[in-house]
Parts: C-alpha cells; sequence; structure tokens
C-alpha cells in the first residue's frame, strides 16, 4: 500500500492520502489553508489522480493538523470527518476558543481566524474499534483493516491507526521518529505519553511502516 504525504499547513503537516479499495481513500490531517497559500493542495491532488475521499480522519485537534477541513468539507460537502471525542471541542462552532489559547501561547495569534468556526464531526474514532465502526459508508469493507489506538498524552484525544495486515501505523505527532510529541501544550500530559509509547510498543510489530504528523515517515517501528 503506497500512502502518498502532502506536506501541509504552518508547520508542514504530513497530510495523508491513505487508499482503500479501488480509487477511494481517506485523508487524514488536512492542514492546507489560505493564511498558507496551499488551500487547494488536498483537493487538487484528489482531482488529479481521480481520487474519490471517503473520510477525513483527524489524529488529534491541534490547529496545525485541522486548518485545512473548511475547504475541504465545502469541496465535499457530505464527506464524514472524525475524531475522537476527547478532542472533539477542537473543532466545531467553538473551535477558536480553544485553538486561540493555544496560539496565544505560541505567539501565533494570526492564525485564530484559520482554525475558527471549523466543520462539526460527524462521528468519533473509539480505542479498539475500527474506522468501518467508527465512519461506516460504502468503504467500510476496507477501513475494516484500520484500528483505533486511544493514545493520548500530546493531547487528551490523540489517536493512532493501526492496519495489521498492511503494517502500516499513523501515529499522529503521538510518535516521530526517534521521538515523540510535546506534552506542553492544551490537553498534554506527560504520564499519559509515556503510557501511551509504552502500549505502542507491545502492541505494534517492528516491520511496522510509520508515518507521523510531521517530519521523516516511511521508517520501521523497530528503528525507535
Amino acid at each position: 500500500m503506497d500512502v502518498t504525504v502532502l506536506h501541509t499547513g504552518p508547520f508542514g503537516v504530513n497530510t495523508l492520502i491513505v487508499p482503500l479499495a479501488g480509487n477511494r481513500v481517506f485523508v487524514v490531517d488536512p492542514a492546507s489553508c489560505a493564511f498558507c497559500g496551499d488551500e487547494t493542495a488536498v483537493s487538487a491532488y484528489l482531482a488529479q489522480h481521480h481520487l474519490d475521499p471517503a473520510a477525513i480522519v483527524l489524529t488529534h485537534g491541534h490547529f496545525d493538523h485541522v486548518a485545512g477541513l473548511p475547504f475541504l468539507v465545502k469541496t465535499y460537502p457530505n464527506i464524514p470527518l472524525v475524531i475522537h471525542q476527547d478532542d472533539a471541542d477542537m473543532i466545531g462552532a467553538n473551535s477558536g476558543v480553544l485553538q486561540g489559547n493555544a496560539l496565544a501561547q505560541m505567539g501565533f495569534f494570526d492564525f485564530v481566524p484559520s482554525v475558527s468556526n471549523l466543520p462539526e464531526p460527524t462521528g468519533f474514532l473509539e480505542d479498539g474499534r475500527t474506522l468501518a465502526e467508527c465512519i461506516g459508508g460504502t468503504a467500510a469493507d476496507a477501513l475494516a483493516d484500520w484500528t483505533v489506538l486511544h493514545t493520548p498524552g500530546h493531547t487528551k484525544g490523540s489517536c493512532c491507526l493501526y492496519n495489521a495486515r498492511e503494517k502500516l501505523l499513523v501515529s499522529g505527532d503521538t510518535l516521530f521518529y526517534h521521538s515523540w510529541g510535546r506534552t506542553d501544550l492544551y490537553g498534554g500530559n506527560e504520564h499519559q505519553m509515556r503510557q501511551s509509547l509504552r502500549r505502542l510498543a507491545r502492541t505494534v510489530e517492528k516491520d511496522v511502516r510509520v508515518y507521523p504528523g510531521h517530519d521523516y515517515y516511511g521508517f520501521a517501528f523497530g528503528e525507535n
């Protein structure tokens, strides 16, 4: 399975285009936005390659991973949008409040309009359930290979997506190459992060390829 990585948004998020069956795909963490001049990056890629997005999946709710939601949902108005319930307040109509607090902490308050009044989730990721169970729809058979692992620490609702058959792990900002996500922003917890990393070490095979939310990707889990 060839996962496509598009670097989008203010911090070069690894937005993933994950193949399913036929021309169906799901999109992970769309960050492209007008503020960064890449608003159409994801939709243009999908159109160029004649791909039909079955869902948008958010690994967590931080501003740099969700800024692409308004344009993508406008382009595909019936597309399912899922996030863990513990991060659900970071998107939706009141998103600007929590996002604004984090952005003020980082001195990046100019970005608040890009993550205000975001689309509401249509469903929720749940630990131990498959994307098929969380999303459903016509691509359910292909989505059944992906299992949700709730891995709090970076945020309360951070999740990884694990496909044991294809040996792939989408780790969001929980796990990076030789590193892991920061825990000093809203929802972060160092103790939970270490618990989540230990869980991944128990669950994920060493030869699984990892696609994190930033930077180097495609490395084997055992390299960490």
